[in-house]
């Protein structure tokens, strides 16, 4: 394994750390509200960050996505990358990828995910979709949505007729909406109409989906750690900083390793997908160390910051917010660990 990034990974990701480090500051994220940052939004894909994402793989995505983590920036950055440019890139016919993959590098389409399988989802007799889903992170964002039906079928569906969104709130400010179809114009990704379900795809989707919101949340946690550090290294209590108390370098060390182990983990995963090797268990324990330990860390955060840490106004309380959401995204800490003992179990 060489996690070295590429000249190019390097570059692109040195360019996403200066753009959210300049414009997803406090002052911004806190007057978006539950909303997100057009102009950020914007930025990125002036850049050509999102249109890069095919060349740099899901590795190179995941070092964009730490930082967006990081930061916390309110875009549709993640779910776009996934869903949409690695998707349709990947799976999508070479029609959709001729007419779709330029306007999501430009970002005037956006591509959101009902995943995993939407058990109230069916094909209609007339061609379309008709169910509900719940809740779609960056639902009020998108043009499009990749929906995987009960049969774990895969469908773009344009969101304009037939499809109804309202607003909804997570614990994180993801721009959500329930998503209502009533015989929704849908096209099968990749496959023509009529065709069976393609397993291989929706299970190389979500388990791309699960190691990059893995990188996020390895982004998250790095951003409130360090919060935390620098918060203790400032307070003082008694004459001595807090970060020369001993039980508070214990919760520290322990959150960097907790940070690392997500890290890697989701650098493995993506590294093999990239070099075209099994891993759905990779992506799977990457999943669990994001949701289990994860939630360990941005907890630490909060705590570090003592009674500061409860303020809702202050910029550690959405990293703790983030930290919550990717916990339950995709499968929390539990479903994903009876996931990968079944897969293990199988031999498969």
């Amino acid at each position: 394994m060489d996690f070295t990034p590429t000249e190019a990974q390097a570059e692109a990701h040195d360019l996403a750390a200066r753009i959210f480090a300049d414009l997803a500051t406090h002052e911004r994220l806190r007057a978006a509200g539950t909303g997100s940052d057009p102009e950020l939004w914007k930025a990125l894909t002036v850049a050509g960050l999102v249109a890069a994402v095919e060349e740099l793989g899901l590795l190179g995505l995941v070092l964009l996505l730490e930082e967006q983590g990081r930061t916390t920036a309110q875009v549709p950055f993640a779910a776009s990358c996934v869903y949409g440019q690695l998707a349709i890139a990947g799976h999508g016919t070479s029609e959709q990828r001729e007419r779709l993959l330029p306007g999501i590098g430009d970002g005037s389409l956006v591509v959101a995910g009902a995943f995993p399988a939407q058990q109230g989802v069916r094909p209609s007799g007339r061609g379309g979709l008709t169910g509900t889903v719940p809740v779609v992170p960056w639902l009020r964002d998108a043009t499009h949505v990749l929906l995987a039906d009960a049969g774990r079928r895969l469908w773009l569906v344009p969101l304009g007729e037939g499809a109804g969104i309202e607003e909804t709130e997570l614990t994180a400010p993801w721009s959500a909406g329930r998503l209502t179809l009533h015989e929704a114009p849908a096209e099968p990704l990749g496959t023509g109409p009529g065709a069976g379900p393609d397993p291989t795809a929706y299970a190389d989707i979500l388990a791309t989906a699960r190691t990059a919101f893995a990188g996020l949340q390895a982004g998250v946690c790095a951003g409130s750690l360090a919060r935390a550090v620098a918060h203790t290294n400032a307070r003082e209590q008694f004459g001595r900083p807090l970060a020369t108390r001993q039980a508070v370098q214990l919760r520290a060390a322990d959150a960097h390793m907790d940070t690392e182990a997500i890290r890697v983990t989701a650098y493995e995963a993506a590294w093999r997908r990239d070099a075209g090797l099994p891993y759905a268990t990779h992506a799977l324990t990457t999943a669990w160390w994001a949701s289990e330990a994860g939630q360990r860390v941005v907890h630490t955060g909060q705590h570090l910051h003592g009674g500061a840490g409860a303020d809702v106004e202050h910029p550690v309380h959405r990293h703790f917010l983030w930290g919550r959401q990717l916990d339950a995204y995709l499968g929390s800490g539990g479903e994903v660990l009876q996931e990968l003992g079944e897969l293990i179990a199988s031999g498969d």
